[in-house]
């Protein structure tokens, strides 16, 4: 692995100039408590800055860049159908502040489980869910940045049953404090360009019904139980893009609780990216939340 991943994304999903960015991440940061930390695994959206920037605050600021030395960034694939998950070609993601290197003797050890497949230079330079990552990962560690390395890797449609195998896969890399996990979803998608128009009136209005189906999910995820998760999605069919992810992550606490390990996730900001009052309006949800250990 030689290659570099631009910063595709960067100045239309988040400005390129590091400068500006810089100030951009420092203030959302500085806006944000710490109040469940030092985060093993975080869930943030992977939306445009301007519409989820501030709620993906809420969960680096959980982040304690004094113990972590590698990333894991769990992002849902977007473009390209996949059965299982993806790792880079590449050796290094390039962001306006600082490139990243990828682990790679963590690569060749997910490798090795034949468990993986190589995304395409094209597919891994088109999806996002990764990519908006990056710049807070690179803002959170920048004092320890020659030490910190990344784990890229694209999750696909996963049936219940993957999730739970891949979740036992990343589980003795939850467990080390060392490993930090991102996990990179938005929340409901509503609207007809999303194909998503659930609306149960006895909630109040769209924007409302929306929050209460979001925050249904979130509670859900909160609890731990990786069933009630998948079961919660066949009902109400949330399109929250980054579920299987989620559904890793959930297999993985699941995994190490066998264990006798207590851990504990909170949501700590939610956000739309616009009031949906009408039918013809469409927005996107964001979420922040911290997993625990205890």
């Amino acid at each position: 692995m030689s290659g570099i991943r631009q910063a595709t994304h960067a100045g239309s999903w988040y400005t390129d100039k590091g400068k500006e960015l810089n100030k951009q991440l420092e203030d959302w940061l500085g806006a944000a408590e710490l109040s469940h930390g030092p985060a093993r695994a975080i869930i943030a959206p992977h939306a445009g800055y301007q519409y989820c920037g501030a709620c993906g605050a809420f969960a680096y600021r959980q982040v304690s860049p004094h113990v972590v030395r590698r990333v894991f960034i769990l992002g849902p694939s977007h473009h390209v159908r996949l059965a299982g998950c993806a790792l880079s070609v590449n050796a290094k993601y390039r962001t306006p502040l600082y490139d990243l290197v990828i682990d790679e003797q963590i690569y060749a050890e997910l490798a090795a489980t034949r468990q993986f497949e190589w995304m395409k230079q094209q597919v891994d330079e088109d999806e996002h869910s990764i990519e908006m990552h990056l710049p807070y990962i690179a803002k959170v560690m920048e004092d320890f940045k020659s030490a910190v390395t990344i784990v890229p890797v694209l999750v696909g449609s996963l049936t219940p049953e993957r999730e739970a195998d891949y979740g036992r896969l990343f589980a003795r890399y939850l467990s080390d404090p060392q490993n930090l996990f991102v996990i990179s979803s938005d929340f409901c998608h509503w609207g007809q360009r999303f194909r998503y128009t659930y609306h149960d009136r006895t909630w109040g209005e769209i924007h409302q019904s929306i929050q209460r189906l979001d925050r249904m999910g979130m509670d859900i995820v909160e609890s731990l139980n990786p069933p009630a998760f998948t079961e919660y999605l066949k009902n109400y069919g949330n399109t929250i893009c980054g579920r299987h992810p989620i559904g890793v992550l959930l297999q993985a606490v699941s995994h190490l609780e066998k264990t006798g390990q207590k851990m504990s996730l909170k949501f700590l900001k939610y956000a739309q990216s616009s009031q949906c009052r009408n039918m013809s309006d469409s927005s996107v949800s964001y979420a922040a939340a911290s997993l625990v250990f205890e």
